[in-house]
């Protein structure tokens, strides 16, 4: 054992601070690679948030009234495993740190919400975390104004988020802060690692943003504090906590690699290892013994063991109160858990619409209703658009509007921000009980990509509503006519995507997205009316549950000669194709395939039955690009695809233009 002499007159807390720096660059060293500059800045801060005021319990990672605290710049991973370690979360034990970015740890480079205990959400590609505390925000008021009584303030806790120049630099930070501020988000505290340094060098190179003003622009509470000072950081906290109506944004100038006596300050203490001699003179220079690695000394241990009963207690007082709670509103009390639980009624398929055969509907305006009934079945559904509702048909009015005032309404506007919205969706997820959705136009899911990625990896959900889903949006021309989105975000591991043929499988979509409990749904809808198929004549639509299925067939029973596949509004276009075929005495099978990735994990033996291994003649429709359909059409099979982008003209002509016409789908048939 080192002899620890030298810490008995170090004063606590910067004895903490301090063994979070020698934690993070002990481990850094050891991968040797990481960002250790970042921990190093923070520690101050960490240590004061921690033990000071943030309201949790190791014990219970998943108390439903701890605060939450997310690390936006998530390079700096290292702080909250030190922090997650020195505060007795039991999965992240000393060699969980030893094995920092090694295979299988729980502490891999940036920190991941579905496989780290204590880490709330997926961080690292900056700027998420800015937006997805956001959501977290909301959440919680949404919670509170659900539950709460005025005798039982059972949901009163608070978003903190530690978020760095790179952030701010990002532009979803700004649609993120700027809608924090516009709903009053008082619940909500970035701080922000002010250390003026960057992977190029100093930021001074790209930034010079007056950020005080920028974040009182967007109606923020604003102070300004040495970040490295632990008395300002917990006079800070203590304000922001207390302030109301507005978030809060401390603005903390810290040093990076503090404590390094030649790297603090310098741009290599950002994303470097040290080396051997540089780690040995940091811990001369912060107290410690040079040749110790990962060192916790005891007075460390002592005071963070001393801070478990009040951590527990937090957690057993508010227990009793949700008995008492339970006890004098069982029936909130039970809605509650069933928001934490996410159990679905058991009854939920039988109230989607049935949309009757013949009539024309547009996919959007079916999803609307359904929208609506499935929101007065699940009262844990709710979002919005990014200010498209009455093109999307994503508002509906019984449940009113999120807002300031009102933070029970369950329709959330936000704002022309599609990247915002995503993020804020997944922070929303993130929260635990919630399934939010938003919506706009297709193409727009470019801007939406990070949040749906990063919600597919960390296995949370979101419905992602995308409406105007082809070049049949017409007149408004190539910039808003998606082709090569739908394989884009089918290439996307765990992101489930479902494009509907008609009214009946949006329906569909919706519940099959609704069960998608680890991870997001895009659900692509029609901007033009579709044709409702008579289901008394082909197959029943909730074969879109199993991604695919045998739509109609014209020689049932029989091995077809052709077997064309389409989605989404093509699926009429193959239908009568095929109907055509079927009248020369053709045998010929149409199957709606509107969600690949949930008809690949069908069993083998289903996925042979509705497309047979010996039927090579096939044909795929659909108004997007080739990529990806010889999965299914195979080496002899052909696609009617749109390999190019759209243009400006009405759908009729596009159709024509494009070969989405019948006369082009049979002249693609060899049969």
């Amino acid at each position: 054992m080192p002899d620890q002499t030298p810490f008995a007159a170090v004063p606590i807390e910067k004895l903490a601070a301090d063994t979070i720096r020698t934690l993070t660059i002990d481990a850094v060293e050891k991968a040797k690679s990481g960002h250790p500059g970042l921990p190093m800045g923070c520690a101050d801060f960490a240590i004061a948030l921690w033990t000071k005021y943030l309201k949790f319990n190791p014990a219970n990672p998943k108390w439903a009234n701890r605060d939450r605290f997310v690390l936006s710049a998530g390079h700096g991973s290292m702080l909250i495993y030190s922090l997650l370690h020195l505060t007795g979360f039991k999965k992240m034990t000393l060699e969980q740190l030893k094995n920092f970015r090694q295979w299988h740890s729980l502490t891999p480079g940036h920190p991941e919400s579905h496989e780290t205990e204590g880490v709330e959400v997926t961080t690292g590609p900056l700027g998420q975390g800015t937006g997805n505390s956001v959501g977290l925000a909301i959440a919680q008021k949404f919670y509170a104004a659900t539950f709460n009584t005025p005798e039982f303030n059972l949901i009163d806790h608070h978003v903190y988020t530690i978020v760095s120049d790179g952030d701010l630099q990002e532009g979803i930070s700004h649609e993120a802060a700027a809608l924090a501020g516009h709903l009053g988000l008082d619940n909500l505290t970035w701080f922000y690692d002010d250390n003026s340094v960057s992977i190029e060098g100093v930021t001074s190179l790209s930034y010079s943003d007056d950020v005080p003003l920028r974040f009182k622009g967007y109606h923020w509470n604003v102070i300004q504090i040495d970040g490295n000072d632990v008395k300002q950081c917990e006079s800070a906290l203590a304000a922001a906590t207390a302030h109301k109506g507005q978030p809060t944004i401390i603005i903390a100038k810290t040093v990076i690699g503090k404590g390094s006596p030649k790297l603090q300050g310098l741009p290599k203490a950002h994303s470097d290892a040290f080396g051997p001699d540089e780690v040995a003179a940091t811990k001369r220079n912060l107290g410690w013994p040079d040749s110790e690695q990962f060192l916790v000394p005891d007075r460390v241990k002592e005071f963070f063991a001393g801070l478990q009963p009040k951590w527990a207690k937090q957690e057993e007082e508010w227990n009793k109160l949700f008995a008492a709670y339970k006890a004098k509103h069982p029936e909130k009390a039970a809605l509650f858990e069933t928001f934490l639980s996410k159990k679905l009624p058991a009854n939920l398929e039988s109230v989607l619409p049935k949309f009757p055969a013949g009539k024309s509907v547009a996919t959007r305006a079916a999803g609307g209703e359904v929208l609506q009934a499935l929101m007065g079945a699940l009262p844990n559904l709710l979002g919005g658009s990014a200010d498209l509702a009455p093109s999307t048909k994503t508002f509906v009015k019984e449940y009113g509007s999120f807002s300031k005032d009102n933070h029970a309404g369950r329709n959330f506007h936000f704002g022309i921000r599609e990247h915002g919205m995503g993020t804020i969706m997944a922070g929303m997820g993130y929260y635990g009980g919630l399934i939010p959705f938003g919506s706009t136009f297709f193409v727009f899911t470019d801007y939406m990509r990070p949040p749906i990625r990063i919600s597919a990896l960390s296995q949370i959900q979101g419905i992602y509503v995308m409406t105007h889903d082809s070049i049949f949006v017409g007149e408004d021309g190539p910039t808003h006519e998606p082709v090569e989105q739908l394989a884009t975000l089918r290439a996307i591991p765990n992101c489930s995507v479902i494009r509907p043929g008609d009214a009946n499988e949006a329906s569909y979509a919706w519940l099959a997205a609704i069960q998608k409990q680890d991870g997001p749904t895009v659900i692509t809808l029609t901007r033009q009316n579709l044709p409702t198929f008579d289901r008394t004549v082909v197959a029943p639509a909730s074969g879109v549950l199993k991604g695919g299925y045998i739509l109609w067939e014209s020689k049932p029973g029989t091995t077809p000669e052709l077997i064309l596949i389409a989605t989404g509004s093509e699926v009429h276009l193959a239908y009568d194709a095929a109907q055509k075929l079927g009248s020369q005495g053709k045998a010929v099978r149409v199957v709606s395939l509107p969600s690949w990735d949930l008809f690949d994990k069908q069993p083998q033996s289903y996925r042979d039955s509705v497309l047979p291994p010996a039927v090579k003649n096939r044909v795929s429709v659909e108004a997007g690009i080739s990529l990806g359909w010889s999965k299914y059409v195979g080496d002899a099979g052909k696609s009617v695809s749109i390999d190019k982008f759209g243009a400006s003209a009405p759908a009729e002509k596009l159709a024509v233009e494009y070969g989405l016409t019948v006369e082009n789908v049979l002249a693609h048939c060899q049969i």
